[in-house]
């Protein structure tokens, strides 16, 4: 008998262990030029209410074929979407024809103490099939000691008919708060997609 053969695993999450997804606000894109979420605005919280925030993003259409969908944030008192950002990335894709599969880090969309928009991906296509989805995180947006971390995970179906998962993480290098994120394509507007937040209770 294996020495391993009376071991029981618990996989199961204890109780009280919270992380509860609360709904706060869901904003509809119809050609917009940006998708904004602002602290105190329109309902939004984006405060020390929860020191985690979720953004999830549901058939993001491109009015633009080829083109990269990214956010920013803004400081509380700041102006403009122009904090200062360090990122990494990484993707696999795959495509159509089942060809291409590769899986790398990709550099051409990483930022190092940038101040631009960060692409959470590239090459939307903008046909009538075409459209992304994913995931952002945002930790601890309100303080004013450290940091602000955030993971991506995004997938599209790209220009060239190609599954393309991408990975994206990185910081706000700010110790100010950040209280404003906002969403756009790099070309054109966002032509159809819902982006819904949520705080981690």
């Amino acid at each position: 008998m294996s020495t391993y053969e009376n071991i029981r695993y618990d996989y199961a999450i204890p109780s009280g262990s919270g992380g509860a997804l609360v709904h706060i606000k869901t904003l509809t894109a119809s050609s917009s030029g940006t998708l904004s979420f602002v602290d105190g605005s329109s309902d939004v919280v984006l405060d020390n209410t929860y020191r985690t925030y979720i953004f999830k993003f549901i058939g993001i259409h491109p009015q633009t074929d080829s083109t990269d969908f990214s956010f920013q944030g803004n400081a509380a008192g700041g102006s403009g979407y122009n904090e200062t950002i360090t990122s990494t990335l990484f993707r696999a894709y795959h495509g159509d024809d089942d060809g291409g599969a590769t899986l790398a880090y990709y550099g051409t969309l990483d930022q190092a103490q940038g101040t631009g928009f960060q692409a959470l991906c590239e090459n939307v296509g903008n046909d009538n099939d075409s459209q992304l989805s994913g995931t952002l995180h945002l930790f601890n947006p309100s303080s004013t000691t450290f940091v602000k971390h955030f993971i991506s995970r995004t997938v599209i179906h790209a220009e060239s008919d190609y599954a393309v998962d991408n990975y994206i993480a990185g910081y706000f290098n700010t110790t100010s708060a950040i209280d404003e994120i906002q969403f756009k394509m790099d070309s054109g507007n966002i032509d159809a997609g819902t982006i819904k937040l949520y705080g981690i209770a």
